[in-house]
């Protein structure tokens, strides 16, 4: 049995993982989808504080707290920052990394230095509540954002997203254990669509090591194409 924990990305919350999250527990594993401060049903916290590090505490906690091991610890779009973060204050406790069509960044990096234009899109877009910028508002066409088409899909979805503090985007990835850290084994699942975005030198390495999945869908693979997303997780535990 495996022990998967994962990470979701901007604007939404541990509920995404729904349908893989089921899948894996069917085939014997352990799952844990923990919600981000500040997302979903943490939307109620005080905004103010919160920024990357409160992310990468929240996930390397819940690895204490649990008590978990050998994790195969697995972040989607923003949620490749924190599970770097996070493994860099856990590495003892962190078997495997898996980037799901997520920022793959190094030391010093936010997401905006990874994501570039991608991300910085979304800022004229915000709001300020409190003193808090936010991005990535919800609404009814927020999910053909992230490549969700189907409309079933697309209203369970259009309930869920919540805002996101736009400092979480600017905020720099402090790493401490850089050496444990890169001997951790990294997976990539991207999608076709958006290849284009991703360091190409990287993912040639990955797919020489035989560590590259490409799924052909939109960016929210995990809601669009559970089965293929489950089958190579499955192939990542058996590594």
């Amino acid at each position: 049995m495996a022990t998967f924990v994962l990470v979701h990305g901007g604007g939404h919350g541990g509920w995404c993982y729904q349908k893989v999250a089921r899948r894996l527990r069917r085939a014997g594993h352990e799952v844990h989808t923990p919600t981000l401060s500040g997302l979903a049903e943490r939307s109620h916290l005080n905004l103010s504080g919160i920024g990357l590090e409160t992310h990468l505490e929240d996930v390397a906690s819940l690895l204490h707290y649990e008590d978990l091991e050998e994790v195969i610890l697995v972040g989607h779009s923003y949620g490749g920052m924190v599970i770097t973060g996070a493994a860099d204050k856990v590495t003892d406790r962190v078997g495997r990394l898996v980037y799901l069509d997520a920022a793959n960044p190094v030391n010093g990096q936010s997401l905006v230095d990874v994501a570039g234009p991608i991300i910085e899109a979304a800022r004229p877009f915000g709001t300020v509540v409190d003193g808090v910028e936010l991005v990535l508002l919800p609404g009814p066409e927020a999910p053909l954002l992230y490549g969700v088409t189907d409309p079933a899909d697309s209203t369970w979805m259009a309930t869920r997203l919540t805002a996101h503090p736009w400092r979480c985007f600017e905020d720099k990835l402090d790493l401490r254990n850089e050496d444990a850290l890169w001997k951790i084994p990294q997976y990539h699942i991207v999608c076709t669509t958006t290849l284009a975005t991703r360091d190409p030198r990287l993912l040639d390495t990955a797919r020489a090591q035989g560590r590259l999945w490409d799924i052909d869908t939109g960016h929210d693979l995990m809601i669009t194409e559970p089965d293929a997303v489950t089958a190579a997780l499955l192939e990542i535990a058996a590594a």
